[in-house]
């Protein structure tokens, strides 16, 4: 664990494997801890050097005020570029999950010099907001579940990883290990207040970012290798949205799991680790 400095930010960061071996560089959704421990060190068993990154305002990385963020998407697709030429030379494969696959998506579109490959896990080709109609919503029904749960108190780390722990099971989950993550995701929030520990455990700050212009109709540029990845029961980004990006990235490959929700199961990690470095 560590900070990189970037473009006037830190950016926490975490390595796995040699650090002389090709990059792997996964943008958080929006923390680093979105990505298992389990994909990190398949890949790094794999021959490859890992790192996996907090996206501003979220984990180690600086935080400013995530209710008003004064960046916009395009800053956080810079910050993936300028990480990835700090930490290695020669071109990345570069992938985000969820939120951190919007980032991705328009890192690699207006840096493609700096990336060798894309994953996307989780994730859809528009901004958070209305969604294009060929494009399937959040499901009303888990959202209603989501949003009636109570609020927990943000400063209490048992109350959080509990909050975490309901929402994996509305979302299809695992409990146990939504659970353990927030707790580690509190531990590593800056400070005590409420507000900065809600926008680490649910990535607040997005929904107030501007992520203007829209970049979906370049995905037809990319040139390359793209692998995307989704769970067969996400129920808020459905599965629609993955099989929308691979029929919009020329030659993308689409790996459904089918025992998938919001999150990759530990026990997809191999699968994934094989699918992302294949050539």
């Amino acid at each position: 664990m560590e900070t990189v400095a970037v473009r006037g930010v830190d950016l926490g960061v975490e390595h796995f494997g040699d650090t002389a071996a090709p990059l792997v560089l996964l943008a958080g959704g929006t923390t680093m801890l979105s990505w298992p421990d389990s994909l990190c060190e398949a890949l790094a068993r794999r021959g490859r050097h890992v790192v996996r990154y907090d996206l501003r305002d979220a984990g180690a990385s600086t935080t400013n005020a995530p209710a008003a963020p004064q960046y916009t998407l395009r800053d956080l697709a810079d910050d993936a570029a300028a990480l990835a030429g700090a930490l290695d030379r020669r071109p990345a494969h570069l992938a985000g999950i969820g939120v951190g696959g919007m980032v991705a998506q328009v890192a690699v579109l207006d840096h493609p010099e700096a990336f060798s490959a894309l994953t996307l896990a989780g994730t859809r080709p528009v901004a958070p907001g209305p969604v294009d109609d060929d494009l399937p919503p959040h499901d009303a029904a888990t959202m209603k579940k989501l949003f009636a749960r109570p609020a927990p108190d943000w400063s209490d780390r048992a109350a959080v990883a509990g909050f975490a722990a309901r929402g994996a099971e509305i979302l299809g989950n695992d409990p146990a290990a939504a659970r353990e993550t927030a707790g580690r995701i509190w531990d590593r929030t800056p400070g005590t207040a409420a507000a900065v520990h809600r926008t680490n455990q649910i990535g607040t700050v997005f929904a107030a970012l501007d992520c203007a212009p829209r970049w979906r109709p370049r995905l037809a540029t990319l040139a390359v290798p793209t692998l995307v990845v989704h769970g067969r029961r996400d129920p808020f980004f459905p599965v629609g949205n993955g099989k929308a990006l691979a029929r919009d990235i020329p030659g993308a490959r689409l790996l459904i799991l089918e025992s998938a929700a919001t999150a990759i199961p530990d026990a997809d990690a191999d699968t994934v680790a094989a699918a992302m470095l294949e050539r």
